[in-house]
């Protein structure tokens, strides 16, 4: 054992210990060492992906914000611009109907006017005169006048209602006025009895034509209107022109109804005059030239002329004292004149309508194509926006999906079809790239082309590396099969002329070792990817099979075997299964102490076989047997691994080309193997007469019977090595210390006498001892001479024939498969008929019985003494490099 390195579980297999990553990975999380240089820096850990992060953002998501954020902006300018012209087309079109209802205020006013001028002369006839005829003419002839101010005020009323919801400053001149013809309803009452003075009641009917003269200049277009609020200034400076010319008559015909002048009149008529002038000269500054062409003409109008030369007459002049008109002359001329004021203000009225009109359209119609424009650019820039986009994105979604195509389904097939080392490679076609752009995403998905093709140069260089390798390897291993091979032959000549038993012995290890060595060959062409040449045609028995694994192994003495079924294995899996065998019990014998037995049980599995190779080794740990079991699982490629892990190599590989499920698990003490043959590796047992029967190889050299089979075989070996010395072994006292005989090599297994046993051998009379031979594969596995088939494949070649004898062909031929015309592969040698030659006969001199007596006793002596010897160290095997494990 090595000085300063402990033993551990994980040295329990040949070559089995953790892969070296797995070592640095258990290291590196216990220790915290930094990473191994030799295996290069240790990849960048996953950074997770956050949103708040704009270059982890996904292609759509980055394509979405540079759309989004843009026509956010554009949305807000162009509704903030909208919203503009949307307020001023609102306010337009409230302008128009407060405008357009100027015509009912205008009628109103008209009316409410008639009323005063008419309720004021009478108010004067009834103090002058107040009987009660005259106030029933006076209210007779109110009647009509009020009835036709309350209609115009009910029209007034119903043309106001849309603009309930107008703004405030309207909605307040609206209810003045309201509430100021309520008061003139009220004051109605009062005119016939004349019980109020007749300021008291035309101030009530001044004050609601002032409500509503103000309610008729309310209307507001807003800044920037400047023609429009001229417009609305013309018809207001016009009906205050006419309700002065009004008020004019009514202090006219009230003088003229009571027969004389107040002593204010005329003070108030001068005002008035003066008022009127002041507010026509206003009217003449904002009117059009049109206006005042109309106001002109009605001005010269006869009617006109006539109510004015007769307003002349009442002006103070001089000494002479103003002149009472006609009542009835002057109300008849007056009313005319209003007429022609109530026309000109009707016409001036319906101009302002139609330009409010007019502005309202106009900007209405601008705002729906301000709207209509901005929607339109705005979709516009949608559409582009999202064609490019789409485009981006599409491409983008293409490219990674050729990607991750070529990552994750093209390179690894190519790669796997590459690992195919059986046939020759073929053309490796790389798909072109799915996007044909001319831009940046093109160029990409080009590089990602080349990068692939440049991928799969690689490997196909790579493959054909390796199939030069394992031809290396494959040349190698044929080679060395044939000086093992030779090397074997050369040793049956030594050990059938060899008569010194040291000798003969150390002939017997060098053959043992031989027998490794061709089995490491074999290891070397399942390493190569090829089928050994050793091939059976024939169903052999399961216990042969597993006498045959034993006896390529070193320490097959401590082998126990306990087959419990009868069953047979088809010829194309015998080999395989020797070698699998033979690998499992190699790391069975070597990882346990000499002095311990490795079982091997046999039981059946459903309609399989189930084999345990039990050890009392020192197993494993949980993470090498987990590792161990799932590279058995799943056979690993080939690669430098491989050769340091021989064993699980080959056995992981031999079993997944059989379907054999390989698992190992911890026993109490040791490792268990279980091995599941299934049900199609298995046949039928050979007719009667192709029954197995004893090698002439093991049939020399012992006296025991010839077994008869493998079953037979298997149970010899059974009961031969049920009492096999191993170290610190002891017979149980009282029992004869028989020397058991190997069916394997025909000679004793151990010395025959008894550890404590001094006294010397005596002298035996000269008897002729047959000499025995190591055992092999091939020697459990020949058939007899005269058995008909093939074998196992001879070094001695096919036995010869007799003449004009055609040996009977196998029942089923053994093929290497198929070529690539779909015709079988004949395997060379494997229909000849195998046969061992006949024993020649061996010409050598018998030794003289005392030489060999003498030195069998001290063999036996120096047996006993070094079982005597009490030893504390354990022993362990050395490996093919003489290093021990």
């Amino acid at each position: 054992m090595p000085s300063g390195r402990p033993l551990t579980p994980t040295d329990g297999l040949i070559g089995w210990t953790p892969l070296p990553d797995v070592v640095g990975r258990d290291e590196e999380a216990t220790v915290g060492a930094a990473p191994d240089p030799a295996r290069g820096a240790a990849p960048a850990p996953h950074r997770r992906r956050s949103g708040f992060r704009l270059r982890d953002w996904r292609m759509g998501t980055k394509l979405a914000t540079v759309l989004v954020i843009p026509s956010l902006a554009f949305l807000v300018l162009a509704g903030i611009q909208t919203r503009g012209l949307v307020g001023q087309t609102t306010t337009l079109s409230a302008f128009a109907e407060q405008v357009g209802i100027g015509r009912q205020i205008s009628t109103a006013v008209d009316r409410l006017q008639h009323e005063r001028d008419r309720t004021a002369g009478e108010l004067a006839a009834l103090r002058r005169a107040g009987t009660g005829a005259d106030r029933d003419a006076a209210v007779a002839a109110l009647k009509p006048l009020q009835e036709a101010t309350d209609r115009a005020m009910a029209e007034l009323r119903a043309a106001a209602a849309p603009l309930a919801d107008a703004d405030a400053a309207w909605r307040v001149s609206y209810s003045e006025a309201l509430e100021a013809y309520d008061q003139v309803v009220n004051i109605r009452a009062a005119v016939a009895p004349a019980v109020l003075s007749s300021d008291t009641v035309l101030s009530n009917y001044h004050r609601s034509i002032a409500a509503l003269l103000s309610l008729l200049a309310e209307p507001s277009p807003g800044s920037g209107r400047q023609e429009l609020t001229e417009a609305v200034l013309r018809y207001v400076q016009l009906s205050r022109v006419k309700e002065l010319s009004s008020r004019i008559r009514a202090e006219l015909y009230a003088a003229a109804r009571s027969g004389r002048y107040e002593a204010d009149d005329q003070v108030t008529l001068s005002d008035l005059r003066a008022q009127q002038l002041t507010a026509l000269g206003a009217f003449r500054v904002a009117a059009t030239a049109d206006q005042i062409r109309r106001y002109d003409r009605t001005s010269v109008d006869p009617a006109f002329v006539a109510a004015t030369r007769l307003e002349e007459r009442t002006l103070p002049g001089g000494d002479a004292k103003p002149v009472l008109l006609d009542a009835t002359q002057w109300w008849a001329a007056s009313e005319q004149r209003q007429e022609l004021f109530r026309q000109l203000e009707s016409e001036i009225v319906a101009d302002a309508v139609r330009q409010a009109d007019d502005a309202s359209a106009r900007q209405l119609r601008d705002t729906l194509l301000v709207a209509g424009g901005i929607a339109t650019v705005l979709l516009v820039a949608v559409l582009i926006s999202l064609l490019v986009g789409r485009s981006v994105a599409r491409a983008m979604r293409q490219l990674r999906g050729q990607a991750l195509r070529i990552a994750q389904v093209d390179l690894p097939l190519t790669l796997q079809r590459l690992r195919t080392v059986d046939r020759p490679i073929g053309a490796i076609d790389v798909p072109p790239s799915v996007i044909d752009s001319q831009d940046e995403i093109g160029e990409l998905a080009e590089a990602f082309v080349a990068v692939h093709r440049s991928a799969v140069d690689v490997a196909v260089e790579q493959a054909m590396m390796r199939r030069n390798v394992n031809a290396m390897f494959v040349n190698l291993a044929r080679r060395s099969q044939v000086l093992v091979e030779r090397q074997l032959e050369l040793l049956d000549e030594l050990e059938r002329e060899e008569s010194d038993p040291e000798q003969l012995e150390n002939l017997f290890k060098l053959d043992h070792l031989a027998a490794r060595m061709r089995r490491n060959d074999e290891s070397l062409l399942v390493l190569a990817g090829t089928e050994s040449t050793r091939r059976w045609n024939r169903p052999v028995g399961l216990g042969a099979v597993l006498l045959a694994a034993s006896a390529e192994i070193e320490q097959y003495q401590r082998v126990r075997h306990e087959n419990r079924t009868d069953l047979h294995v088809v010829g194309h899996a015998v080999g395989d299964l020797v070698h699998l065998f033979a690998e499992l019990l190699e790391n069975a014998t070597a990882f346990s102490r000499p002095d311990t037995a490795v079982r091997v049980v046999v039981e059946p599995d459903g309609r399989g076989a189930l084999v345990q190779i039990v050890d009392e080794g020192l197993g494993m740990s949980p993470s090498a047997l987990a590792e161990a079991n799932a590279v058995l699982a799943e056979p690993p490629a080939a690669d430098v691994s491989a050769s340091e892990r021989m064993g699980l190599f080959v056995v992981s590989h031999l079993s997944a080309r059989h379907g054999v499920r390989v698992r190992l698990s911890a026993s109490r003490e040791g490792l268990v193997a279980r091995v599941r043959i299934p049900v199609e590796l298995l046949a039928e047992a050979p007719a009667p007469e192709v029954v197995q029967a004893t090698p002439a190889r093991l049939a020399r050299g012992t006296s025991q019977p010839a077994l008869t089979g493998p079953v037979a075989a298997s149970g010899a070996l059974a009961a031969a090595t049920a009492e096999l010395r191993v170290a610190g072994w002891r017979p149980a006292p009282g029992r004869p210390a028989a020397l058991p005989v190997s069916p394997l090599t025909g000679r004793p297994l151990g010395d025959g006498t008894d550890a404590g046993a001094a006294a010397p051998v005596p002298a035996a009379a000269p008897v002729t001892v047959p000499r025995p031979r190591p055992g092999r594969a091939e020697d459990v596995l020949t058939p007899d001479a005269g058995a008909a088939g093939g074998g196992w494949f001879s070094r001695q070649g096919p036995a010869a024939q007799a003449p004009g004898v055609t040996p009977v062909p196998a029942a089923t031929p053994v093929t290497g498969g198929t070529n690539e015309r779909g015709l079988p592969v004949r395997v060379p040698m494997a229909q000849l008929a195998s046969a061992a030659p006949a024993d020649r006969p061996a010409v050598r001199h018998e030794p003289d019985p005392e030489a060999v007596g003498g030195m069998l006793s001290r063999l036996y002596s120096g047996v006993r003494r070094a079982e005597a010897e009490e030893t504390t160290e354990m022993y362990l095997p050395r490996d093919e490099g003489g290093r021990r494990q």
